[in-house]
């Protein structure tokens, strides 16, 4: 993101056609059990393309999943609906997803499991001095509006990439708690990132819902930034997770397992090399963004089940879920 949960975000469009392009891949298979000698199993994961995504690389490289009997075939895809799709149906094994398209999966009956965590964010986050240091989402007014804090956006238009995905669910909070309905007191409007600077710039929105480096090139413009809503909706613990369909669970409980440790390794490892791994993630990404360009990921230890109430929880306070989900059993124990 600076591309890490910022991309993540931008990610969070359903895509169709991605999806249907991944159903025509075969289901994944291994030739050996994981931690036997011979030829290892390849396990199949899904990505979207984060910076992130370097604990994952390093884990690689450094032999955490040669260790544990694992050959890792990654192949990033548009959206994480795409990869949730792709996962639940076994055309990959594991499916990076972060909680909120999940929680909407979830909602719709789709069988999922939470493996692993992937990023997050930090236990300080909230009670940091300046929030947007660990969020790279933002939200931005046009410098010609006037507008300096959101409660002035009660009636005015706001720009995002999709609606009912991510920027919306977190900006929408933030409405919210300055008395603003999101349903009905603003006006959406859909634009890609590229599109929504432009609009910024030009007046044509009074505010967008931005991601790095998009959230750069608006403070580069003189445009004010209103809210680092992700930071304020997640709070704190794992956001990114690493999913896979029931039926993968089942059918490969010691290849899940086995990735689960190795995946631990690779996040403590990144954790105590954060530098490796965020080049890995750029390499990985092909981002021309330099190392100090890039917020630090966090890669989380664990998984809680409150890191997946909680949204659960805001999303049913905000209209976007019916009732909460019931995420009894969706943790895999290690």
């Amino acid at each position: 993101m600076h591309i890490t949960r910022a991309l993540r975000v931008a990610a969070a469009v359903v895509a169709v056609g991605a999806a249907a392009a991944l159903a025509g891949c075969s289901p994944s298979s291994g030739s050996a059990e994981p931690g036997k000698k011979g030829d290892p199993t390849t396990v199949k994961v899904a990505t979207i393309g984060l910076t992130s995504d370097g604990s994952l690389l390093t884990g690689m490289a450094k032999g955490f999943f040669a260790d544990e009997g694992l050959r890792i075939e990654t192949s990033i895809v548009a959206n994480p609906p795409a990869g949730l799709a792709a996962a639940q149906s076994g055309q990959v094994d594991i499916a990076y997803s972060p909680s909120i398209p999940l929680l909407n999966a979830l909602s719709q009956g789709v069988k999922m499991k939470v493996v692993a965590p992937a990023d997050g964010y930090p236990d300080a986050a909230t009670s940091a001095s300046d929030p947007a240091a660990f969020d790279d989402t933002g939200l931005f007014a046009s410098a010609s509006s006037g507008i300096t804090s959101v409660k002035e956006l009660a009636g005015k238009t706001i720009a995002i990439p999709a609606r009912k995905a991510q920027l919306e669910v977190v900006i929408a909070e933030q409405l919210k708690k300055n008395g603003i309905d999101p349903a009905t007191g603003v006006k959406w409007v859909v634009l890609d990132f590229t599109s929504a600077v432009a609009a910024l710039k030009s007046g044509n929105v009074d505010a967008a819902g931005l991601v790095s480096p998009f959230t750069a090139q608006a403070l580069t413009a003189g445009n004010p930034q209103l809210a680092a809503p992700s930071i304020g909706f997640f709070e704190t613990g794992a956001t990114g997770l690493w999913t896979t369909g029931d039926a993968t669970a089942t059918a490969k409980k010691d290849v899940i397992s086995a990735f689960q440790r190795a995946i631990a390794k690779s996040n403590e490892y990144a954790t105590a090399h954060p530098e490796e791994a965020i080049k890995a993630g750029l390499a990985y990404t092909k981002s021309t963004l330099a190392v100090d360009q890039v917020k630090v990921p966090v890669w989380p230890a664990t998984v809680t089940t409150q890191d997946l109430q909680r949204p659960d929880d805001k999303m049913v306070d905000l209209g976007f879920l019916k009732k909460p989900v019931d995420l009894s059993g969706v943790i895999l124990a290690k």
